[in-house]
């Protein structure tokens, strides 16, 4: 008989069915949350994507801006504009111009047309609370500011020329509301465009327009809220970086004429939003 002896192994634990099944159970739900978790920190990764709204442009651009980064057919934002119940004065009659604030906003795969357009209206509304406005009034001269103001620094004079022409029963006479009303951007308004029939057309019409002309940004609005003391009643930016304010209409004349003497000497071209002429009748 040998004395060597033999290694027996014996068998390791075994799981029960019921075990293998739990095992697998597990496994199963691992792999639908790996499923599911594994894009959405892919995305999470990603620069974020944002939307800018620059001071002083219309709603009809920012819908379509919003389309493009929502990447959603052309006019999904317009439409959801006038569904979305956003929260608007009883004054702009669900129109929401004047109030998608400019800013950056950040867009992900859960926004929609409608949640953006509520986020930038809410945004609107803090900051017009913050600064203590509350009339649909002062962001429509806002919008107005916005458009004819060369420069921050001239926004609170331009706001009491409006108010200025306002309380002596003048037309405004603005480029930029008629500019407005044919869905443009110029610096060239013709006699023909100060016939033109539309409510925006301040030189045909006395008083205000009947909606903001574009998005107002918060100098703008701080300047419309509260404009500086002063008798002006027209101006005119002659060059960038000039805008001329006077009281006193043959003043005035005679800034125009440097102004269309300089338009003439760089021809034909220009235009935009800036730079603009106002208020060139008594």
């Amino acid at each position: 008989m040998s004395d060597v002896q033999r290694t027996v192994r014996r068998p390791g634990p075994r799981l029960s069915r019921t075990g293998r099944l739990i095992v697998v159970a597990v496994l199963c739900v691992l792999v639908v949350l790996a499923i599911l978790l594994v894009p959405r920190l892919l995305r999470g990764v990603r620069p974020e994507q944002t939307l800018t709204v620059p001071e002083g442009q219309r709603a009809a651009q920012i819908y379509a801006a919003a389309d493009k980064a929502l990447h959603r057919p052309a006019g999904s934002t317009a439409k959801a504009a006038r569904s979305a119940h956003l929260t608007l004065p009883d004054e702009a009659k669900g129109n929401p111009e004047g109030y998608l604030f400019p800013a950056t906003y950040p867009i992900d795969a859960d926004t929609t047309p409608a949640s953006l357009l509520s986020y930038m209206v809410k945004t609107a509304n803090q900051r017009l609370a913050d600064d203590g406005i509350a009339s649909y009034r002062t962001v429509i001269i806002a919008s107005i500011v916005q458009a004819e103001a060369d420069r921050p620094a001239d926004m609170g004079k331009v706001a009491r020329v409006i108010d200025n022409r306002l309380a002596h029963h003048m037309p405004l006479q603005m480029d930029s509301t008629i500019n407005y009303a044919l869905g443009r951007s110029t610096l060239h308004t013709s006699h023909a465009d100060t016939r033109t029939k539309s409510p925006y057309n301040t030189y045909r019409y006395q008083g205000l327009p009947p909606t903001p002309i574009d998005n107002p940004g918060a100098d703008a609005l701080k300047a419309a809220g509260a404009p500086p003391a002063g008798d002006w009643l027209y101006f005119v930016t002659v060059k960038p970086g000039d805008t001329r304010f006077t009281a006193d209409y043959r003043e005035h004349l005679q800034n125009v004429r440097e102004f269309n003497d300089r338009q003439k000497g760089a021809g034909s071209g220009g235009g935009g939003a800036q730079g603009p002429r106002a208020s060139v009748r008594p």
